[in-house]
């Protein structure tokens, strides 16, 4: 196929239908179907498909997986010191990181439609930043067909890790766009030395920060107020992300009141997982105070848990579930926190199905787009990068 071809018929978020013309790696026009020409382009009999744009994994974890390897049994204890610990003793035996185990994660991204993912990617004392060499080599070997943002991830804590820090400041000055951390109080028992090493390093290389806040409630509650103050001291406003934070569906009422307006001044945005039994978000007023929201798979079969496919429809959907979202309006939003709101976790300005756009599109046989959320049908083409990388649900790549 050459450079600049047509995806001809398909129906942008189910609006009229259209001809997508796709030059390099970008949508060059979006016109009504069967009037888009160009010298000697190929086209491609789009079917009358419904096309939604490619999913953004907002919050993955693709250097931890044993997808596509022989079953491994849950073990372990269920704490997230337990679940840390299991994973240190059994990694090594399941040769977890590698680059094949990544490839095939991607790959299975690829099959349910995610064309971007930000990863966090275990950086410690055992692995040093082997784990991120193997990602981007993944990510090389399948040719970009699934953008790639890091975070290089303290999975282990960070102060009471002496190195850990070094290894983060190291991952910085090697181009990787965010650094992690986890649970200031709950793991490293110490909130203000965790958050003020991080922010460091943030102040000084420029840097985003995505940290994982599992702690809950009030402990929770106060480790963001801590996050808020370090952002606008060191003018971190917009490059800030909080995976998880249970807490915010704990706290009272008044307490989100309070907390909102802070986060949104702060530029703080926010991922979830949508795990089944946790607390749902005040998604609508995070909304409406103008805060960033994106979805994520979390780890997908890996020592943490056995469960996860990589479809991130299927995450839409426990959201909105979750959320009791169940208009259309509300269906097509938790489409939309999958895909084109997520832009900005991958440092896109624009991902939508427009004039401008990487070429991520994504075919599926539904009436509209709450009908693709509800019933999360095969992805029947899928591209990339203006590269077709999925066609009839099997991966091409």
């Amino acid at each position: 196929m050459t450079d600049t071809w047509i995806l001809r018929n398909v129906r942008p978020l189910g609006e009229a239908a259209s001809d997508l013309l796709i030059e390099g790696d970008s949508i060059a026009a979006v016109v009504a179907a069967g009037t888009a020409t160009a010298p000697d382009a190929a086209v491609v009999d789009g079917r009358g498909l419904l096309a939604i744009p490619g999913l953004i994994n907002a919050h993955a974890h693709v250097d931890k997986s044993w997808w596509d390897q022989p079953w491994v049994p849950y073990g372990g204890v269920a704490t997230t010191q337990g679940r840390i610990e299991h994973e240190r003793a059994h990694r090594d035996e399941l040769q977890i990181p590698s680059v094949g185990g990544v490839e095939k994660v991607l790959r299975e991204f690829l099959r349910h439609g995610t064309t971007a993912t930000r990863t966090h990617v275990d950086v410690d004392l055992g692995l040093g930043l082997r784990g991120v060499e193997d990602v981007l080599e993944a990510g090389r070997n399948l040719g970009g067909a699934v953008g790639i943002e890091i975070v290089a991830f303290p999975q282990d804590g960070v102060i009471r890790r002496p190195g850990v820090i070094a290894l983060l400041e190291e991952a910085a000055s090697m181009g990787v766009a965010n650094i992690g951390g986890l649970d200031p109080a709950g793991i490293d028992r110490d909130p203000v030395a965790q958050l003020d090493a991080l922010f460091d390093i943030v102040d000084r290389t420029g840097t985003g920060l995505d940290i994982h806040l599992h702690d809950e409630g009030e402990l929770g509650r106060f480790q963001l107020e801590l996050i808020i103050e370090r952002t606008l001291a060191v003018g971190a406003q917009g490059r800030v992300n909080i995976a998880h934070g249970f807490a915010l569906g704990e706290i009272s009422e008044r307490a989100r009141q309070e907390l909102l307006p802070q986060l949104a001044e702060a530029g703080i945005s926010w991922t979830t997982v949508a795990p089944v039994g946790s607390a749902p978000l005040p998604w609508r007023a995070m909304r409406d105070a103008g805060m960033g929201l994106g979805l994520g798979t979390d780890g997908i079969r890996d020592l943490w848990n056995p469960f996860g496919d990589g479809d991130l429809l299927r995450v839409a959907l426990t959201f909105a579930r979750l959320h009791g979202m169940r208009t259309d309006d509300a269906l097509a939003r938790a489409v939309s926190l999958a895909s084109t709101e997520a832009a900005p976790f991958v440092h896109r300005e624009q991902h939508d199905l427009a004039v401008g756009s990487r070429a991520d599109v994504v075919l599926v046989d539904a009436q509209n787009v709450p009908d693709a959320l509800v019933r999360a049908p095969r992805r029947e083409l899928v591209v990339a990068g203006g590269r077709v990388v999925v066609e009839n649900g099997v991966v091409t790549v």
